[in-house]
C-alpha cells in the first residue's frame, strides 16, 4: 500500500511539472509572438527606415560659393579650380598613418595637413572621400599618378579654392573665408534644421566682412547623392542625385579704382575714409590704412604672418572705417551750426566777439593759439574754424540738447552697414556718462565738460563712417539712408536680380534755408578758408571743413608742440567734404593719424577723391607723392583720364553688370 502511494503521488508531481513546463512555454512563445508583432507590424515603419539608412547614404555636394564684384563687375572674390589628394578611408588596404607617410615619400606633406585630415576624419564618413593635400603643382600630380596603382583608395580630384584677386586692396570690407570653428559649429545647432543641412559637407564659413554678412547668399545651396553601401561601408551604387545651386553673386556700389586710389594715397600712413552717395546710402569707397592680405587667412595663416599682423604697432587687422572712433575736431562745427540753427539758441546772422580764449570757471579755452578772430557770425564761424564761437555755443546749449539735436545724425549710434562689427562710438549726455560710470563723483555731468564738446573734443569719439553718413544726411537736406556695400543680389542661375539697398529712413525736419547757410560756409572753406589751397583751381564747387583732433590729452594752459610728441600721440587730421555744391553726389570723411592740420594730410585726399568721380582724372606720380608726404599746397599735374589706368587686379576678370 505504501508503495502505491508513493508512486501516486510521484504522478501527481509529474503532471503538476509537466502542466507548469507547458504553461511556462506557451508563455514564451506567447512573448516571442508579442515580440514579433511588436517588431513586425507596430515597429515596422520605423524599422524599415533604419534598416534604409544602413543599406543607403547620403554624401552631400557642396556648392560653388558665390562671386563679389565691384559696381564695374570687377571680380574681387573669385573662385578657382586646383587639384587635391583625396583619401578614402573605406577604400584603402593598410592602417591609415602607414598610407600617409608612404604618401609622403611621393608628396610633400606637412603636419598641419595631417592635422586638417585628422580633424575631417573625426567629422566626416568613412566613405567620403576628405583631402589630405590641397593645391597640388603640376609635378606632384604627375608624380602620384605614375604610382597611383599602388594607392587604392586614394585618388587626385579638383576642387574649387577662394581667391581674392585684389589682395589686400579693400581687405577689410571683402573679409575672407575660413574653416568653420567649433565655436560656430555650436552656434549652427540653433539654426532650424534646414540651414543645419545646408551646411553639411561644408568646412569653411564666411568670416569677416561681406563674406561673413552676405554668408547666406554667398554659400548656395548643398546638392546630395544617395548610395548603397555594403554591410562594410563601401559605395555599390548611385541611388539618386541632386546638383548643387551655387551661391549668388554680389554686386558692390564699391568702385574697386576708387578704393585702390584712396590706399595709393595714404601710402604708409595710417587711417581711414569713408566716400557715400547722400541720394541712396552706396558705399563708394571704404578704406582702412594699413591693411592685410586676405588670402592669407583662407588655407589658414601660418605662425608668422599671424603674429606680424597681430603684433604689429599699425593694427592693420583693425578695420578703422568701421571700429576706429576718433574725436571729430573741427569737423563737428557744421553739426553743431545746424543744431543751433535748428534749435533757435542762434541765428546765422548772430556774430560773437572771438578774442582767441574762452573763459569758464576760471579756466581759459584757446583757440588757434593766443590770437582771436574778431567778430564772428556763423558763416566766419565754419569758414575760419573759429573755436570761441562753438566753446559759447556748446556752454548755451547744454550737453542733453546737443545730444538730442545730434544723436539723429547718427552720431553715437550704429549706422546700419551691411556689415558685422560697428563700433557704436560716443555722442555724450547726462544719462550717457550715468550709465558709463560707477562712482558717483564719475557719473556728475560737470558744467566744464560741456565746453570742449562743442568743437568735437572732450567725449565725442566717432568713426569715419558716423562722420561720412552724418554729412550726406546733411547735403542731402535732412534725407537719411542706411549705408550699404552692396547694391544688388544677382541669382545667376534664374537671372533674377533683387536690391539689396534698404528702404529710405525718416527724413530730419530741417529747414532748406539752414541747411543752405552751412553748405554755403562749409563751401566758403575751400574758398577762402582753411582748404583754399587744397581746391585752388577745382572746375567743380565742393563743401568742406577740416578738423584736428587731440590723439592725448593737453594739460590746460599747454600749448601743443608736435615736435615733442612721439608720433603716435600726435594730432589726427580730418576732413569732411561733399561735391559738386548744386546737388551732392558725393560725402566722404577722410582721417589720416597723427598727420596735424586738416588741411594738411586729409583734404588733399578728398581733392583726389572728387577729381576722380566728377572728372574722371587720375592724378599723376608727383601728386600721389605730394599727398603721401602731407604737402597741402601741391600742383596738379598733367591729368589722367581715371578710365585709361589699368585696374589695380592682375588678370582681373569682369563679369557683365546690368
Amino acid at each position: 500500500m505504501t508503495e502505491l502511494k508513493n508512486t501516486e503521488r510521484e504522478l501527481h508531481r509529474f503532471r503538476g511539472r509537466v502542466i507548469a513546463a507547458t504553461l511556462f512555454v506557451l508563455g514564451c512563445f506567447g512573448l516571442l509572438g508579442f515580440r514579433l508583432v511588436h517588431l513586425q507590424v507596430t515597429r515596422h515603419d520605423d524599422y524599415m527606415a533604419q534598416a534604409e539608412a544602413n543599406r543607403t547614404a547620403v554624401v552631400p555636394i557642396v556648392p560653388n560659393r558665390g562671386l563679389i564684384v565691384d559696381r564695374h563687375g570687377v571680380v574681387l572674390a573669385d573662385n578657382y579650380s586646383a587639384y587635391t589628394l583625396e583619401i578614402t578611408p573605406s577604400r584603402i588596404n593598410r592602417p591609415l598613418d602607414a598610407l600617409i607617410d608612404e604618401l609622403a615619400t611621393i608628396i610633400d606633406v606637412q603636419p598641419r595637413d595631417r592635422r586638417r585630415f585628422r580633424r575631417l576624419l573625426e567629422d566626416g564618413k568613412s566613405f567620403e572621400s576628405l583631402p589630405l593635400r590641397n593645391k597640388l603643382s603640376d609635378e606632384e600630380v604627375a608624380r602620384f599618378t605614375a604610382q597611383r596603382f599602388r594607392f587604392p583608395g586614394v585618388e587626385v580630384r579638383a576642387r574649387l579654392f577662394r581667391t581674392y584677386p585684389a589682395g589686400e586692396i579693400g581687405g577689410h570690407l571683402i573679409g575672407y573665408i575660413g574653416r568653420i570653428s567649433q565655436r560656430e559649429k555650436d552656434a549652427m545647432e540653433d539654426w532650424p534644421e534646414e540651414d543645419q543641412a545646408n551646411y553639411r559637407g561644408t568646412d569653411v564659413i564666411g568670416k569677416q566682412g561681406i563674406e561673413q554678412f552676405y554668408e547666406r547668399e554667398l554659400h548656395g545651396i548643398t546638392g546630395f547623392e544617395e548610395l548603397e553601401t555594403s554591410a562594410g561601408g563601401h559605395a555599390v551604387r548611385k541611388l539618386r542625385s541632386h546638383p548643387a545651386s551655387p551661391g549668388q553673386t554680389l554686386v558692390l556700389s564699391l568702385d574697386i579704382k576708387l578704393q585702390a586710389l584712396v590706399e595709393q594715397l595714404f601710402g604708409e600712413r595710417r587711417g581711414a575714409l569713408v566716400a557715400i552717395d547722400p541720394r541712396n546710402g552706396e558705399v563708394l569707397a571704404m578704406v582702412s590704412r594699413p591693411g592685410f592680405d586676405p588670402n592669407l587667412f583662407v588655407d589658414g595663416i601660418d605662425v608668422e604672418n599671424w603674429r606680424a599682423l597681430n603684433e604689429s604697432l599699425d593694427k592693420p587687422l583693425l578695420n578703422r572705417a568701421l571700429r576706429g572712433t576718433y574725436p571729430p575736431g573741427s569737423t563737428f562745427k557744421p553739426f553743431m551750426a545746424m543744431a543751433a540753427l535748428t534749435s533757435g539758441k542762434r541765428t546765422a546772422g548772430t556774430v560773437i566777439h572771438d578774442g582767441g580764449t574762452f573763459t569758464f570757471g576760471g579756466n581759459a579755452f584757446r583757440s588757434h593759439g593766443d590770437h582771436g578772430l574778431g567778430s564772428v557770425d556763423m558763416y566766419r564761424s565754419i569758414v575760419l574754424s573759429s573755436n570761441v564761437y562753438y566753446y559759447s555755443l556748446a556752454n548755451e546749449m547744454g550737453v542733453d540738447l546737443m545730444h538730442a539735436q545730434l544723436s539723429p545724425y547718427g552720431f553715437g549710434e550704429r549706422t546700419g552697414i551691411d556689415l558685422q562689427g560697428e563700433a557704436r562710438g560716443v555722442l555724450p549726455s547726462t544719462t550717457w556718462k550715468r550709465e558709463t560710470y560707477k562712482k558717483p563723483a564719475q557719473q556728475k555731468w560737470y558744467a566744464g565738460e560741456t565746453i570742449s564738446l562743442g568743437i568735437g573734443q572732450g567725449y565725442n569719439n566717432f568713426t569715419m563712417l558716423q562722420l561720412a553718413h552724418a554729412t550726406a544726411t546733411l547735403v542731402a537736406g535732412g534725407q537719411r539712408h542706411a549705408p550699404r556695400l552692396v547694391h544688388e543680389i544677382r541669382n545667376d542661375v534664374s537671372g533674377s536680380r533683387t536690391p539689396a539697398a534698404a528702404p529710405a529712413l525718416d527724413p530730419l525736419p530741417l529747414k532748406p534755408e539752414h541747411v543752405r547757410v552751412v553748405m554755403n560756409a562749409m563751401y566758403g572753406v575751400t574758398q577762402a578758408g582753411t582748404s583754399t589751397s587744397v581746391f585752388a583751381g577745382a572746375p567743380y564747387k565742393s563743401g568742406g571743413k577740416t578738423g584736428t583732433a587731440q590723439a592725448v590729452t593737453i594739460r590746460q594752459g599747454q600749448k601743443y608742440d608736435a615736435r615733442r610728441l612721439a608720433d603716435y600721440q600726435r594730432d589726427h587730421s580730418l576732413y569732411i567734404a561733399f561735391a559738386p555744391l548744386e546737388a551732392p553726389t558725393v560725402a566722404l570723411a577722410v582721417i589720416v593719424e597723427n598727420a596735424g592740420f586738416g588741411a594738411t594730410a586729409a583734404a588733399p585726399i578728398a581733392r583726389r577723391v572728387f577729381d576722380y568721380l566728377l572728372l574722371d582724372r587720375w592724378p599723376s606720380e608727383a601728386d600721389i607723392a605730394a599727398t603721401r608726404a602731407g604737402q597741402s599746397v601741391a600742383p596738379m599735374g598733367p591729368p589722367r583720364a581715371a578710365s585709361d589706368i589699368p585696374l589695380p587686379i592682375s588678370d582681373a576678370r569682369i563679369v557683365p553688370v546690368p
